[in-house]
């Protein structure tokens, strides 16, 4: 570890957000007397929060959720866009799950419930303060604008992270197939992908890629406020073939009661940092980690078939998704195990639900089923026959789908012209 993360003699600079001036000076109080830490600045809306974060580049910003101007998951996004070190520890009155998904998801690190303790945030402020500096350490001069996450294992920088949870709302319709070989499809030396394993008590996915991992989640869930490079790279596992990175499922289903859709969160978000593509196989039930994931997508790929209990759950889950606030414009259709002699076509499936299955993956089990038994990801061996030709071309959709909301306009609020001009 460098030097300068260890020295004691060395502060971690915070800036204060909220509209309320009692809950600022409670604040400062707080932190007065730790050495460690010092106040450098303290706004009172959100636009002033994020005009001083991009000015003096705390290493933490302490910010309130609930802001007059622009809240505080938004006024996160900005801040982390313009200085990437700089950590978000965001405080809220109500400690909804539903508040703290969308805070990690926007970048920060921390969800405090106010009023938090002086341990409690002294502690959380330390913790944002080491990854502040190691961010800061590991990007290069005249880069500290760039949202571009660093490798953790080849400390090379990588584009701007996605999160694709491949989900069916019916189990044994392939999601675990679709996954494995859509993250193969997905990874290169310019876009590395990790494939996470949401199924937490009969996850698959280490025993389809035959690697015997030593460490899975469980390790890294109890960690997911203290997270760093080193604990990762020593939970992971490497795909020797493709080098794709995996984050296995616990060895033992009971062991997934000790996860919780908080910490799954939290390391989607972390994970993101370091992998432009982030695929989870999903379990089949929206438990909490489920919900974490479908949260946490910027892609949905929801898988049916051409059974009707899987079109009748689809069904289901396309009733759920105003619930869920799925936004059906991320969802990418797709039919997998296609048999075009079977009259439930791709066409009339779409028509029935109101949207198009954009992706057919034809059934194939002579290539499946042998390459799942050998743990080798058919897209590894060849590209030319047709089910690999069909998970290609759904890896085009999903970076379409990516590109797509990447270039979506904001609407021409008062508030959204505010912010595209301290952006």
């Amino acid at each position: 570890m460098n030097k300068s993360m260890t020295n004691e003699n060395s502060q971690i600079k915070v800036l204060i957000v909220d509209d309320v001036a009692d809950t600022r000076d409670n604040i400062r109080r707080l932190l007065q007397f730790e050495n460690d830490v010092e106040v450098v600045g303290s706004a009172e809306t959100g636009y002033e929060g994020i005009e001083l974060a991009k000015k003096i580049r705390p290493d933490v910003v302490v910010i309130d959720i609930n802001m007059p101007d622009v809240d505080g998951i938004r006024a996160t996004e900005l801040i982390r866009k313009s200085s990437p070190h700089t950590q978000i520890i965001i405080l809220s009155v109500q400690g909804d799950p539903h508040y703290m998904r969308r805070a990690m998801l926007a970048g920060a690190r921390d969800f405090l419930t106010k009023p938090p303790s002086a341990d409690e945030l002294t502690s959380a402020i330390r913790r944002a303060g080491k990854m502040a500096i190691e961010e800061q350490l590991r990007t290069p001069s005249g880069l500290s604008g760039a949202k571009m996450p660093i490798d953790p294992s080849q400390g090379t920088l990588v584009p701007t992270s996605n999160v694709i949870s491949v989900y069916s709302p019916k189990g044994g319709a392939g999601c675990t197939t679709v996954a494995i070989n859509l993250a193969m499809a997905l990874h290169n030396d310019d876009s590395p992908t990790i494939i996470v394993d949401g199924n937490l008590q009969f996850g698959d996915v280490a025993v389809f890629l035959n690697e015997q991992t030593k460490n899975s989640i469980v390790d890294l869930a109890p960690r997911a406020d203290e997270l760093d490079t080193e604990i990762l790279e020593e939970v992971l596992a490497t795909h020797a073939k493709s080098g794709v990175k995996i984050l296995a499922a616990p060895p033992r289903p009971e062991y997934a009661e000790n996860i919780t859709g908080e910490q799954f969160s939290k390391l989607l978000a972390y994970l993101k940092h370091f992998y432009t593509y982030v695929v989870i196989d999903t379990a089949t039930a929206l438990d909490d980690i489920t919900l974490a994931s479908i949260d946490a997508s910027d892609i949905i790929v929801l898988i049916t078939t051409q059974d009707i209990p899987a079109i009748k759950n689809t069904r289901h889950f396309f009733d759920l998704t105003h619930v869920l606030n799925v936004d059906l414009k991320r969802v990418i259709f797709t039919m997998n195990r296609y048999d075009k002699r079977i009259g439930i076509t791709p066409e009339k499936v779409g028509e029935s639900f109101k949207h198009e299955i954009t992706s057919v993956i034809p059934s194939e089990d002579r290539v499946v089923i042998p390459s799942i038994n050998r743990g080798m990801p058919f897209m590894l061996s060849d590209k030319s026959k047709p089910i690999s030709r069909a998970v290609l071309s759904l890896a085009k959709e999903v970076r379409k789908k990516i590109n797509e909301f990447s270039e979506l306009p904001d609407e021409d609020t008062e508030d959204t012209k505010k912010i595209k001009q301290i952006a």
